[in-house]
């Protein structure tokens, strides 16, 4: 089975995710949480680099931002009301303009703006009543589209989709995303399976993401965006759960691969992981050709929580 198929998976949201508030501040609610209108969520360090690409689904009214294939934030919106719809479609950003006014609406407010046509339609700052309200724009909460727009560049890649457009691996995001080109080969009853998978010519060069998640039993890669593979893992205690982090990869030390993890230090990060590599295995070819990629920087994540909806999926292989 082809990675770029079998590594695409359907969330909610990271599972990742510590609890905490949304809002207009930076903390993160807990997995698969409801965001009122007005909330988002911010979780930037979970995959520091790579190429973004921002997915609006209009039949949720919510934003999804991915870094590197990961979600790093998620928003509620409001996109065009009845007879002014928002186009589906996949754009890219032409302008951006942090103080901005509605040519057409007698000069209406737009902080943030990021222009996706020529004829109207941006991303915003704006009202969210909890439905589509606007003349056609995304409105967003004033907080996430500053730090959007700090994100983002001329030439980001944004995808607005519905059920009538878009697969619902696009039309309904998750934690993993890849390209709109690669998204649109996907179904859901693919994105796990058992053995493994691996192209690195999708993306010969560029930061790494791993995932790995205990609940599924998977492990997913991304470097640059693209999908490079993932490989089933089996765990040798019924009762181990894996723990909930983010770590950074150092380097080569004293013949060891070290990592950092995000609000650890060196000591207990290498405890973690110790401890995860003491309970998991995963095939011996797979972990080679990863770790055979990696460079100072690239990101994994650990999860002992689904990032697989059972409703869209059989149950992982064991």
């Amino acid at each position: 089975m082809r990675a770029a198929i079998v590594i695409l998976v359907v969330a909610i949201i990271v599972a990742f995710s510590s609890p905490g508030h949304a809002a207009t501040n930076t903390g993160r609610v807990a997995p698969r949480a409801r965001l009122e209108p007005g909330e988002f969520t911010w979780h930037p360090e979970t995959s520091p680099k790579g190429p973004v690409l921002v997915v609006v689904s209009l039949p949720q009214q919510h934003a999804y931002v991915y870094r590197n294939g990961v979600l790093i934030g998620r928003s509620t919106v409001s996109t065009g009301r009845e007879g002014k719809e928002t186009p589906t479609g996949v754009f890219t950003v032409l302008q951006k303009k942090a103080v901005h006014e509605s040519n057409i609406y007698k000069g209406a407010p737009m902080p943030n703006m990021q222009r996706l046509t020529w004829t109207g339609i941006a991303l915003h700052a704006g009202k969210l009543p909890g439905y589509p309200a606007s003349a056609g724009c995304v409105r967003l909460p004033l907080e996430f589209s500053r730090r959007l727009f700090e994100l983002t560049k001329t030439g980001t890649t944004v995808v607005i989709a519905d059920d009538a457009s878009d697969s619902a691996l696009v039309a309904h995001p998750g934690a993993l995303m890849a390209t709109p080109e690669v998204m649109k080969h996907v179904t859901p009853e693919n994105v796990v399976g058992s053995g493994w998978t691996w192209q690195p010519e999708r993306a010969p060069k560029g930061p790494v993401s791993i995932v790995v998640s205990g609940a599924d039993r998977q492990v997913w890669v991304f470097r640059n965006g693209e999908p490079l593979g993932r490989a089933s893992i089996s765990i040798d205690a019924p009762n181990y759960e894996l723990p909930r982090g983010v770590f950074s990869y150092v380097g080569l030390e004293n013949g060891k691969r070290r990592w950092v993890g995000a609000g650890l230090d060196a000591a207990k990060a290498g405890r973690v992981l110790d401890d995860v590599r003491a309970h998991v295995v995963v095939a011996s070819e797979f972990l080679t050709a990863v770790q055979d990629i990696l460079n100072p920087g690239d990101t994994l994540a650990v999860t002992p929580h689904s990032l697989v909806p059972p409703s869209v999926v059989p149950a992982p292989i064991e």
